[in-house]
């Protein structure tokens, strides 16, 4: 069980979130729900699901909503995952098609339960997605498939355009924040994606207790592996269960990072407080 701590801080009012407004966003929520959609930005409560709607995007997640792992900043269920849905490729892939997506986001619980960590339902889910929406760009943020190469493999042999694996937080930091992945796995990920000639994306959390030493090695950390694209948003503590924040940063703060990383080489640096890893996803597409 997760030690109870309860963060001090006052939450700051540049992370105050506005209504969700607009024509487009209205469209596609009433889409959403007529025909019962599933989308992180809803159940995730996504500060930016406005902004990502009105332009076309949403992000879905896959192999239900039950996670074998149990991060400490993670608001996602953890225990025993139910059985997969065969039909689930097909069912994003219409939910796509009936939201008129531009572009889209899939994300999925860890299962290691599974044999290939969930990478063949995630190929079918790609190749399902392409089938009937070929005009429609993919990113997928996937989990780390225990470093595994071959069912990595298999993502990248379904083609997305975008292939994101976060590293949440410092190396330092990585064993109290993650329950079980590791900081060099996630490397090792991050460098296959971009040896594979697909967009490679990463993304981190600030507020954990990083310094910006470590902030900045873990740019260069990316940099070196070939990482073309980065986002940094300020972590949020999702319930009195989970790790307290130990700092909000400022908006400048958060500036200053997006001009260090485009000086270092990423291609595209998305940095504010309330930037999630999907924000503006359909920027970072070749």
């Amino acid at each position: 069980m997760k030690k109870v701590l309860k963060s001090t801080l006052r939450k700051p009012d540049w992370l105050k979130i506005r209504l969700p407004e607009g024509k487009s966003y209205v469209k596609i929520k009433d889409i959403v729900h007529h025909h019962q959609l599933h989308t992180i930005c809803e159940s995730g409560r996504c500060p930016n699901i406005a902004d990502c709607w009105g332009r076309g995007t949403a992000t879905f997640m896959i192999l239900g909503d039950i996670c074998t792992r149990s991060c400490n900043f993670c608001n996602v269920k953890t225990g025993k995952p139910l059985p997969v849905d065969p039909d689930e490729p097909m069912h994003i892939a219409r939910s796509v098609q009936l939201m008129k997506l531009k572009h889209c986001v899939i994300t999925s619980v860890d299962r290691d339960d599974l044999a290939d960590g969930g990478a063949s339902y995630w190929s079918e889910t790609i190749r399902a997605i392409k089938k009937l929406n070929p005009e429609t760009t993919i990113e997928t943020l996937i989990p780390d498939f225990n470093g595994e190469y071959s069912y990595l493999e298999k993502v990248i042999k379904a083609k997305p355009d975008v292939i994101s694996h976060n590293l949440e937080t410092a190396r330092r930091l990585t064993p109290f924040v993650r329950s079980k992945a590791k900081y060099e796995t996630s490397l090792k990920v991050i460098r296959n994606i971009s040896d594979s000639k697909i967009v490679s994306k990463s993304g981190v959390m600030l507020g954990l207790g990083e310094t910006e030493d470590e902030i900045v090695q873990t740019m260069d950390d990316l940099i070196e592996i070939g990482c073309e694209v980065f986002t940094i948003g300020q972590y949020l503590q999702p319930t009195a269960n989970h790790l307290p924040v130990a700092e909000y940063l400022a908006p400048e703060i958060f500036e200053r990072y997006k001009k260090i990383g485009l000086v270092k080489g990423f291609r595209f640096v998305e940095s504010s407080p309330l930037v999630r890893s999907s924000y503006r996803a359909e920027k970072h597409v070749k």
